[in-house]
């Protein structure tokens, strides 16, 4: 007879899974392990886990009999289909009380469906982001559980124990809120960091069209990531445009194809924001340039054709240059940070979730992919004030996108006249302006709507919320359509 010793149970033994697992040992916990491929298990064991107290499985009987109650079995499987496949094969092992947990990444709709069907079961579930890669499995990751809320104090210990910790100590773990919530905001963080990925190759971009090599790029990277820019994703570029290639000597950047991938995350994000009538410009930027880039050939194609007599990137001032381009890289990042936070704040209120916006910054402060320096400032501006609407009208954050003024309008000027696409700075910039803009256009567009389809619209000297049509065209009826939101 098996006998229950396990603190937690893990399927799916892939990168993530097997460091997970070897930093959960670590930390003293006994965990048991199980893949669908059982050879998988042996190998493990047979590897990493050589020496360790890690339990081996080769069926789900087994594995579930070797877990203490309440049992805790955590998913780390492709997302999709897969997690429904395997909740449907513990289920049946399972007693009122125990806890499915999915760390992939789960898009929050289906959590929210898979949290009601596991809890119609009398069972608990957990969604829960999982960041930092195969780096931060191991040696600390940033957690963001969502879900079950009685499920928490069952996997609390595990998760805060294995979890990054910021300067401070504290775990970059806490719960999130309810159903999908966990990720929830794993999917925005995913957001943001493809927003910091493109903003820093635009920043390379131009820096390479103005004849800055990469390993001098390094050093101006190492630079900033003394200062305000502070990031992991700041660290590893200055690492990896120091690089070279072994087998040509070249610069390692400069023998890799610009052709870039993506696993869903950032469409979701840009995908929700749109449900929900959410300017999240800079991050939908983000995922179409991902699009373009992989249009290779015909963008090789097109090159000669649609060829355009341009002056040259004006670098006369190397070093007034790069100090545009990093305040053009800084005031862009503080505005995709305040989109996804107003993204996060719509859907909270939505849901109902009551999401705790300084918490976030703290879980995104160690052991994640878009962990930085800056994030400890707007954990205080939402301590300060949790109500804060945009992150744009915290105090610090407006005296430093005055201060970044100058270079980020000079850098996209600059990068429009020699045709140098960017984006995301340019996305940016405009809802900067559009943001802080008292009157924008829209009156002329709500009347160009309600003269072809009469979709009515308010007046400036009427209270909100009373709407109007005009008869633009003589003869036409008074029928109008219904109203409705972004």
């Amino acid at each position: 007879m098996t006998t229950a010793t396990a603190d937690l149970g893990l399927i799916g033994l892939a990168v993530m899974g097997q460091n997970l697992v070897l930093n959960m040992n670590d930390n003293d916990f006994v965990i048991s392990v199980f893949n669908r491929t059982v050879s998988k298990v042996d190998d493990f064991m047979a590897g990493g886990a050589a020496g360790t107290n890690i339990v081996p499985t080769h069926s789900i009987e087994e594995f579930v009999a070797t877990l203490k109650r309440p049992r805790r079995v955590m998913l780390l499987v492709k997302a999709g289909a897969p997690v429904d496949a395997f909740i449907d094969m513990v289920l049946p092992h399972l007693e009122e009380g125990d806890i499915i947990i999915d760390g992939g990444n789960s898009n929050f709709h289906d959590t929210i469906r898979r949290c009601d069907y596991v809890e119609s079961k009398g069972m608990l579930y957990v969604g829960t982001g999982v960041s930092g890669g195969e780096e931060g499995a191991r040696r600390g990751p940033s957690i963001m559980p969502g879900g079950s809320e009685a499920a928490w104090p069952a996997v609390k210990d595990i998760f805060q124990a294995v979890s990054a910790k910021a300067d401070s100590g504290e775990a970059c773990c806490d719960w999130v809120g309810r159903g999908g919530a966990g990720h929830f905001v794993k999917m925005v963080h995913n957001g943001i960091e493809y927003g910091d990925m493109q903003l820093i190759c635009e920043a390379y971009q131009l820096m390479t069209a103005a004849g800055i090599s990469p390993a001098e790029q390094s050093e101006i990277f190492g630079t900033w990531n003394e200062g305000v820019l502070d990031s992991y994703l700041i660290e590893i570029t200055r690492d990896i445009l120091a690089k070279t290639d072994d087998e040509t000597g070249k610069p390692m950047v400069d023998v890799i194809l610009d052709t870039a991938g993506q696993k869903g995350t950032g469409k979701w994000t840009g995908i929700t924001a749109l449900d929900l009538g959410m300017p999240l410009t800079l991050i939908g930027e983000a995922v179409f340039a991902r699009c373009l880039s992989a249009m290779k050939d015909q963008r090789v194609a097109a090159a000669g054709p649609l060829a355009v007599e341009l002056p040259a990137l004006d670098a006369a001032d190397k070093a007034a240059f790069v100090e545009d381009i990093r305040q053009a890289l800084y005031a862009s990042k503080i505005v995709s940070y305040a989109q996804g936070y107003q993204l996060m704040r719509e859907a909270s209120n939505e849901n109902d979730w009551g999401l705790n916006y300084g918490g976030i910054a703290l879980m995104w402060r160690g052991g994640c992919i878009i962990r930085s320096a800056f994030l400890t400032k707007i954990r205080e501006a939402f301590v300060a004030n949790p109500e804060l609407d945009n992150l744009l009208l915290d105090e610090y954050f407006r005296g430093e996108m005055a201060s970044c003024q100058s270079g980020w309008r000079t850098t996209i000027a600059k990068a429009i006249a020699s045709g140098i696409p960017t984006p995301a700075f340019a996305s940016a910039l405009a809802y900067f302006d559009g943001y802080r803009s008292e009157r924008l256009p829209a009156n002329l567009l709500q009347a160009q709507r309600d003269y072809f389809g009469c979709h009515t619209y308010e007046r400036i000297d009427k209270p909100r919320g009373e709407f109007f049509h005009t008869k633009w065209i003589e003869g036409a009826g008074d029928t109008t359509a219904s109203t409705y939101d972004v």
